[in-house]
């Protein structure tokens, strides 16, 4: 059985795609709010059916992106590390999730110096934090995030700006290993996952380009976008449930199912 897990979201009450600052979103193509919040509520009740809590932050009229709570914040040890958005349309975002966990109880949070957008770009393992820079997050985040929580930080290069989270190309199966695509990464970058994951699910082109990577998973059961056929069919060949989510409005905007899922780490 899998751990239950506490996954912090956000209803997409106010979703749109008014701005583009992925090559995901196309404001001219628009979005529908009313299916982007049945698909979310279909996600959430997958999380609730396998068991795990789901916490809710309060959507905010003007932050349309707010629905990715995953770019929130992260929180490994009861220790919360804020984001720190690239872009200004995401800004206040950051000071939003932070207000949230002040008001919850947590204690050992941290207003980040560095720009870095949560667990966009930082991916926890039972050893380590890998950590993506390239297009959002700083290098000097890694160091802070590393500084704070008292993690290794491994820092991975992302190169194609489909990817711009680390959280679009790879994602943790369990505490020790990962599925990825390669081709979001630099050759150095290529090189340190090689050395890391030997094991590892690698992902096709294809399966990456419908973010089949921005995926949950609690070491036995995954979320994943419906589209990745041939991800999914590999990670039930190596034993996992596999549960296929159609999370195509929001995808719109450049997010999947990880990118709607905050994890709390007690």
């Amino acid at each position: 059985m899998a751990p239950t897990r506490h996954y912090l979201m956000c209803r997409p009450d106010h979703f749109t795609v008014e701005y583009a600052i992925n090559p995901w979103m196309d404001p001219s193509a628009g979005a529908d709010a009313a299916t982007a919040v049945s698909q979310w509520e279909r996600l959430k009740g997958a999380y609730e059916e396998l068991g795990h809590k789901v916490s809710l932050i309060d959507p905010i009229e003007g932050l349309p992106d707010m629905v990715f709570a995953a770019n929130g914040a992260l929180v490994v040890g009861g220790r919360v590390y804020g984001a720190r958005f690239a872009n200004a349309e995401r800004a206040a975002e950051g000071p939003a999730y932070l207000r949230w966990f002040v008001e919850n109880g947590f204690e050992k949070v941290m207003e980040p110096t560095e720009t870095n957008e949560g667990e966009g770009d930082f991916l926890t393992l039972d050893e380590v934090v890998l950590a993506g820079t390239g297009f959002r997050t700083a290098i000097t985040a890694h160091k802070e995030a590393q500084e704070f929580l008292g993690r290794p930080v491994v820092t991975l290069q992302l190169v194609d700006p489909r990817y711009y989270h680390l959280d679009t190309a790879l994602f943790p199966i369990d505490g020790r290993n990962v599925a990825y695509y390669p081709g979001a990464f630099s050759p150095g970058s290529q090189e340190v996952l090689r050395r890391m994951f030997p094991d590892a699910v690698i992902a096709s082109a294809e399966d990456a380009a419908v973010l089949g990577l921005n995926a949950v998973s609690d070491g036995h059961n995954v979320v994943i976008n419906v589209e990745a056929g041939d991800l999914a069919l590999e990670l039930k060949r190596r034993g996992l449930n596999v549960i296929p989510v159609d999370l195509s409005e929001l995808r719109k905007a450049g997010g999947g199912p990880k990118c709607c899922t905050l994890e709390i780490r007690a």
